[in-house]
């Protein structure tokens, strides 16, 4: 009997066990569109040079693989197709990257909403950071953050 309760014990420790033990994760280790939007407009005031081609590409990850990315005359400038032209448009896309540009900075005004158009701003007046997010033909996309 008392190995019975023993036994019984122990099936009981075990379940519980694995219900108080998270699940076993990993790490995601693809780029976040979040954190290259983020230090893109980080590196705003001091026109880009902080920035490379590759700090962009993970703002078109979620809609393709061959962005483009380049810092000039003080603006940073991302250009991308979408992944699947025939299942969705330059249009679709410029939607997620105007959704995840809403949620990764709260803190933008979102005062441009157009088909082929999505613009936010940052800062005050005479301050500003602007970003644009374009449709460019009819599978691509471009994102062009600058300084004001």
């Amino acid at each position: 009997m008392r190995a019975q309760a023993k036994a019984k014990t122990l099936r009981l420790a075990a379940t519980a066990f694995l219900f108080l033990t998270p699940l076993v994760s990993h790490a995601d280790d693809s780029a976040s569109p979040c954190a290259a939007l983020k230090r893109i407009v980080a590196a705003a005031p001091q026109h880009f040079t902080s920035l490379s081609p590759a700090d962009g590409r993970a703002v078109a990850q979620p809609y393709s693989d061959d962005a483009q990315c380049a810092a000039t005359h003080g603006t940073y400038q991302c250009t991308w197709s979408t992944r699947n032209a025939d299942a969705g448009s330059g249009t679709d896309a410029l939607e997620g990257v105007g959704a995840d540009i809403a949620s990764c900075l709260p803190n933008a005004t979102h005062d441009g909403n157009a088909p082929g158009r999505q613009h936010f701003y940052l800062g005050e007046r005479g301050n500003r950071t602007e970003i644009t997010a374009q449709t460019a033909g009819a599978n691509r996309v471009k994102l062009t953050v600058s300084k004001q």
